[in-house]
């Protein structure tokens, strides 16, 4: 709504709008960098909420949860203190596909966030629904923006004024959870929805769009036999997501999980009463995510499966709550319970809380700069599944962005983007604000061309310059990894200048590894490429070497195995950069790019991008139309030059 005046009037710098990882992330970031912030939440309660999966990180989500402590986000430190199992996934693979995956005890996850925020300074937590956003008419002075947002009205009609507001509202706007035929209209775990704003964003002329996910049942774990389970353990030697977690501190007692399958009785339920489905009665009128289907889609796209993994884990460890990882569904109440008692080791299981569905409204975010900010509002920005992803740690990354970027405009600093190239959260945000999403998004390491160079073992050499850049890495931390560096680069030019040769002791040495013996002189770094061999074993052979830390052995022995394909993909990330550094003016008008194809100049409207190489992803522009952008740019630079502008 426009702005006027209300009985109560706060003035602040920042509105942070929703408490879940993106808002958490988001408010810190702001208070951090001393901004005047205020958190709203329709429940303290609900402060860093797990209504779904009991875990933090996983395949390609570590990445993220890694690099947004290399930033200076609170995830990471915040799973460290709350975990009950940690787990390496995918050691049997290359070093780019190594993901931390850790169970969170859920209550206490939660409690932890809110005390964090409880005691940060700058920052307030207020229990309210905001219901409209305030902003006014602003002249565009050559950018896109129309509008700028000035405040926000809550329910009870009290005003907050502020320079810069962030939407994170994850699946409350306008939610309804769907068990069957029957429908609640809330949000997760039966909390409030919010049910007022979406009107407000609709007026303010940002386009929404109506998403759906997901949630399996929570059993009770005295009624499971886990005899007929495997038995899933952590890691002997935990490893933390935070950078500034000492790993001694993390060797705690851990708890299991269990392994189960569906079979040909669990699905022929599941068939025989899709029709009470609401997803295939047409009732769920919601997208849903392709890549965390429910257990009816699993079933019916995937008929060909005899079975599908069930993990049975625990929610944490002072309730007897147990999650049914790999079961979503949206079935009615009956059809759950026969359908999960079919599974080995749910024969007698009794459900605490029903399986449901959940619908939401969220915007389109091909509406968003790579900022996270709007590109028509001024000083409005958004994170997390609001943006239309789905995951709690895409929803904590953008959240950490969001915050970032709404600090930087208040402080008249330039905006901080990632590429591609350099962070898992730039592959996610670009994904999100580049491509058409038709579907809540979800990270995946194979969404990441240059994954070999972003692994999780080396987000902080990749970030934390940039994090203390932003103001949320201290002085301390950054000499450290500037440290770390100047030793990673000593010891690999040491090893490739260490000269090993044919002697009898060195060829023993070898044939004792199971390594072929030389005929010829090399040097340690050449040894170490063999995959027999590694660091450690090679201290035989190296005499008088330094002690150096754990983390550092790790960046050189990956360095110098994979340097082939690293020097690669870096020589392939320079090409990309020569296009991400050709900046397309934000009041360019496509309609006189007269050779651009009809699409094209469509598609280059609607998502006006920022970079060449930004339109060059873009769905429907062609390499030709690259071409023609790229001719009539060097035209319009020559023009401007020409001009002395």
């Amino acid at each position: 709504m426009l702005e006027n005046e209300s009985s109560f009037v706060e003035n602040v710098d920042v509105c942070v709008i929703g408490a879940g990882h993106a808002g958490c992330e988001a408010a810190l970031a702001c208070a951090r960098l001393g901004l005047e912030t205020v958190i709203f939440t329709v429940s303290v309660d609900s402060i860093a909420l797990m209504p779904c999966n009991p875990n933090v990180g996983g395949s390609s989500k570590g990445h993220l949860v890694r690099e947004l402590d290399a930033l200076g986000g609170e995830m990471g430190k915040n799973i460290d203190k709350t975990f009950i199992q940690s787990k390496m996934l995918n050691v049997s693979k290359g070093p780019a596909v190594h993901s931390l995956r850790a169970q969170a005890d859920k209550a206490e996850y939660s409690r932890a966030m809110r005390k964090v925020l409880e005691n940060q300074e700058h920052l307030t937590i207020k229990q309210a629904e905001v219901c409209d956003l305030l902003w006014k008419e602003i002249e565009s002075s050559g950018k896109a923006a129309t509008k700028k947002v000035t405040g926000v009205k809550t329910f009870t009609g009290a005003t907050y004024k502020c320079k810069t507001v962030i939407l994170c509202t994850g699946t409350y706007l306008k939610a309804r959870c769907l068990c069957g035929e029957a429908i609640t209209y809330t949000g997760p775990n039966g909390l409030q929805a919010a049910n007022h704003l979406t009107d407000s964003l609709i007026s303010m002329g940002i386009e929404m769009q109506r998403f759906k996910t997901g949630t399996p049942a929570r059993m009770d774990r005295r009624s499971i036999d886990f005899s007929k389970m495997e038995e899933q353990f952590g890691d002997e030697r935990v490893v933390p997501f935070s950078f500034s977690t000492n790993p001694d501190d993390v060797q705690i007692e851990q708890v299991s999980c269990y392994l189960t399958y569906t079979n040909s009785k669990t699905h022929e339920i599941i068939k025989s009463n899709l029709d009470r489905s609401p997803i295939y009665a047409g009732i769920i009128e919601g997208t849903g995510p392709r890549y965390c289907p429910s257990i009816e889609d699993k079933v019916v796209k995937f008929a060909d499966k005899e079975r599908h993994q069930v993990f049975i884990e625990p929610e944490g460890l002072h309730t007897n709550e147990m999650y049914v990882a790999g079961m979503s569904s949206s079935l009615p109440e009956d059809v759950q319970l026969a359908m999960y008692r079919t599974v080995p080791g749910l024969e007698n299981c009794k459900i605490v809380r029903n399986a449901y569905a959940i619908e939401y409204d969220c915007i389109n975010p091909k509406q968003l700069y790579p900022t996270l900010g709007f590109k028509d509002i001024e000083g409005l920005y958004s994170g997390g599944q609001f943006n239309g992803s789905s995951g709690y740690e895409e929803a904590a990354a953008q959240g950490l962005v969001a915050g970032i970027n709404a600090a930087r405009f208040i402080l008249g600093k330039e905006e901080i983007t990632f590429d591609r190239s350099e962070a898992y959260i730039g592959v996610l945000i670009d994904d999100l604000v580049t491509k058409d999403n038709f579907e809540p998004y979800r990270m995946m390491t194979s969404r990441a061309e240059y994954r070999l160079l972003l692994r999780q073992d080396n987000a902080d050499l990749r970030l934390m310059e940039k994090g203390y850049e932003a103001g949320l890495i201290t002085k301390s931390q950054y000499d450290n990894i500037i440290r770390k560096k100047k030793q990673i680069e000593q010891e690999i030019a040491r090893l490739k200048n260490i000269k090993i040769g044919a002697a009898k002791v060195n060829q023993d040495f070898l044939e004792k590894n199971g390594s072929a013996t030389l005929k010829t002189g090399t040097t340690l770094a050449e040894l170490l490429c063999r995959p027999e061999l590694n660091y450690e074993i090679l201290k035989e052979l190296d005499v008088g070497r330094t002690a150096l830390p754990k983390d550092v052995i790790e960046q050189v022995e990956i360095e110098i195995k994979y340097e082939g394909y690293i020097d690669r993909q870096l020589r392939q990330v320079e090409q990309f950069k020569k296009m991400e550094k050709k900046l397309i003016p934000d009041s360019l008008d496509y309609d006189d790019v007269l050779s651009l194809r009809l699409e094209a100049r469509q598609k280059l409207k609607s998502f006006r991008p920022v970079s060449v190489g930004q339109a060059s992803r873009i769905s429907g522009v062609s390499p030709a139309d690259i071409s023609v952008l790229l001719v009539y740019l060097e035209q319009l630079k020559r023009k401007n030059y020409t001009n002395g502008d």
